[in-house]
């Protein structure tokens, strides 16, 4: 039998249950995916919590990568043995599953399912962040919350090898380390340091085009500090919690400024889009210029135990589940 995480009723990772599941044959337009890896991503404790409700019970997990076994009428995109990725539809919390083939992309051989089950959530995230939302330049200055995260290391390398120059904020010493050493120029301790003051000291009283915020609670008024008039303000996340309820006439006061809470699925809408996107990520992995750093593993069946590490801060980069 298949085996998956699934989720009864919400709440602390304990919901968390290894069960025993049905998965069925394809219908038309699917796939069905022997998964060899699962990405673990902040997404899965929103869904979790409730904070992002879901239909229960329900099989989390947005990103993952595997083998295609069994494909449905009308799917000419991929066949039996390819190696294929996907980031989105959730359900990856699973040793199989039914995902739409049009969800699904090639896999290069240059690009090792663990790789790519790490990546394709938070590279496509990053993509999405600095390719999209706002095209990072060459002389840009940025600030990027969480620098030491998935995301945020995939973001700081991408933004260095494009010229450039990126402030991160994270809560050690050694998650500094990390971050200093794929990109981030200037690492805060935000645990100690004043990220608003740094950002000021460091651009000589410019302030900046964007920030890439995460966090979202503790950090959303003050990143709003960080910006140039008309610059952009990037909310990505809910880590700390939700943003509180703010008058939009703060915007006015503090420059003119733009925010934007942008979803990776309107952004890979439509099948070009998607592929675009992949393309250019695994291009720029392939180089060597972004690396996926894997640095937590987890038996599939021992997700809670990952979520306990992801929301206790304890982790860094990426994290998976194997299966």
């Amino acid at each position: 039998m298949v085996h998956a995480i699934r989720v009864h009723q919400t709440g602390g990772p304990e919901v968390l249950q290894w069960e025993e599941v049905e998965v069925g044959e394809p219908g038309p337009g699917q796939v069905r995916l022997k998964q060899e890896a699962a990405g673990l991503n902040y997404i899965d404790v929103y869904h979790r919590t409730g904070l992002y409700p879901q239909q229960l019970p329900f099989i989390p997990g947005v990103e993952g990568a595997g083998v295609v076994v069994g494909v449905g009428a009308g799917v000419t995109s991929v066949q039996p043995g390819d190696r294929v990725a996907y980031g989105g539809p959730m359900g990856g919390y699973a040793e199989e599953r039914l995902i739409d083939a049009d969800k699904l992309v090639k896999l290069p051989e240059a690009i090792a399912f663990d790789t790519a089950a790490a990546m394709m959530l938070q590279g496509m995230t990053a993509h999405m962040l600095i390719r999209s939302v706002h095209e990072v330049k060459a002389g840009d200055t940025i600030l990027v919350h969480a620098a030491a995260g998935g995301v945020g290391l995939i973001v700081c390398q991408w933004a260095n090898a494009l010229g450039a120059k990126v402030i991160g904020t994270v809560s050690t010493d050694e998650k500094a380390e990390l971050a200093r050493a794929h990109g981030c120029h200037h690492p805060v301790v935000y645990t100690r340091e004043d990220f608003v003051a740094e950002v000021d000291r460091i651009t000589n009283g410019a302030k900046l085009p964007v920030v890439y915020d995460s966090v979202g609670k503790d950090t959303f008024l003050r990143s709003l500090d960080c910006l140039r008039p008309r610059g952009i303000m990037v909310s990505y996340g809910n880590s700390s919690g939700p943003v509180d309820p703010f008058p939009p006439g703060i915007l006015a006061q503090k420059g003119s400024l733009f925010l934007t809470r942008p979803t990776l699925y309107h952004y890979t809408a439509s099948r070009a889009e998607l592929e675009a996107a992949a393309a250019e990520l695994f291009d720029v992995v392939a180089s060597g210029k972004v690396k996926i750093e894997v640095k937590q593993r987890f038996a599939l069946k021992d997700a809670a135990e990952a979520h306990r590490a992801l929301e206790g801060r304890k982790t860094s980069g990426s994290t998976i589940l194997t299966v």
